[in-house]
């Protein structure tokens, strides 16, 4: 069953609306701006003049609607709704701003406008073989780069640099881009979770994390290592040891049939058992066309794991004025258990 197919299975309304981008290229393979409305007897793509050419190429089996002038957005929608005499019609309210919302209210006073409620992200959860050869290579691009890097980084080097130079061996290597805004933490800013690589040099002694990935066909992976500089002292060699053990519980615990919320405890007891409250994050998340999806390896995630997931594992441990240290891998729930689509490895490297 494509895409587009399922979508249609799980409308629960007359007619839909799809903004969001990923949502469109999931359902259309189109990366331009614009909408789609879907409903069961029609699909079409609404766009203007900038993306015609490109709609064309990267959707030819939808019906392409131009937008221009005083054929905006909202008049070729109610037009389109009323084509198809849709009477209840979901949005992404999730995904709209406010104004956006109001605009389509007002050109649909006949239509009942209803959230979407996140149907295409759970139809998103479980990838198909496409999907999962893409989030593969992709992972394999980063876990590449980061091996082609340990030779050349060193102490003395800004957290600028070494996500530069990361950033440009996945670029070399095939990727369509970085992930996601790809994090450097040295020392004291390893403490950050989500730190924000600055100028500062790294010193000898210092645990450095890089959480980053690379991008395939529009999918992401998300790897995440932590590497030292010189001799690493026994304090953050400790929890260091304590993050990859936790990981490794997390993903012995992962799999077909595991509910996501034991995973995240297997792996936080154990941590919490040695540095209390110092992880404070989920364990994971799932990896797509975005790089937050669902489902979350949270502690109150109910969710069970299911062959196709495409979730992270990524523990960690942060210290204020000491430092941190994260391992993380994305990996593909199987039947019989799972890949670790992440290559590089997880003894403590000290540069």
């Amino acid at each position: 069953m494509n895409h587009l197919d399922a979508f249609l299975n799980a409308l629960q309304a007359d007619a839909a609306l799809v903004h969001r981008p990923e949502n469109l290229r999931w359902l259309a393979g189109y990366t331009g701006e614009g909408c789609l409305f879907v409903s069961k007897g029609a699909h079409a793509l609404l766009t203007d003049f900038r993306y015609v050419e490109q709609a064309k190429r990267q959707a030819p089996g939808w019906e392409l609607i131009q937008v221009s002038g005083e054929r905006n957005y909202p008049a070729l929608i109610r037009e389109q709704v009323e084509a198809a005499r849709a009477r209840q019609v979901w949005v992404e309210t999730d995904y709209l701003t406010h104004d956006a919302y109001v605009k389509l209210a007002e050109a649909l006073p006949g239509a009942e406008l209803t959230p979407m409620a996140g149907v295409p992200e759970r139809l998103r959860e479980i990838k198909d073989e496409s999907e999962i050869a893409s989030i593969r290579r992709a992972a394999a691009i980063a876990s590449e780069a980061f091996m082609r890097i340990l030779p050349r980084i060193h102490a003395g080097m800004t957290e600028k640099q070494v996500q530069r130079l990361l950033e440009f061996e996945m670029l070399e290597l095939g990727s369509e881009g970085p992930a996601f805004d790809t994090i450097a933490a040295a020392g004291p800013n390893g403490a950050l979770p989500h730190a924000t690589p600055s100028d500062r040099p790294i010193q000898s002694g210092e645990l450095l994390t890089l959480d980053f990935g690379a991008t395939v066909d529009g999918y992401r992976s998300d790897m995440t290592r932590t590497v030292g500089f010189g001799k690493v002292g026994p304090e953050l060699r400790d929890i260091y040891e304590t993050v990859r053990a936790a990981q490794q519980l997390g993903l012995d615990a992962a799999g077909p049939g595991a509910v996501c919320g034991d995973v995240d405890r297997t792996c936080r007891e154990y941590i919490d058992a040695r540095y209390p409250g110092s992880f404070g994050h989920s364990t994971g998340h799932g990896v797509g066309l975005f790089i937050h999806e669902q489902p979350r390896v949270a502690a109150n995630s109910e969710t069970v794991l299911r062959p196709g997931h495409a979730v992270t594992v990524e523990p960690g441990v942060y210290i204020p004025s000491v430092g941190g240290c994260r391992i993380e891998d994305t990996v593909i729930i199987t039947a019989d258990g799972i890949i670790n689509t992440i290559a590089a490895p997880k003894e403590l490297i000290e540069l």
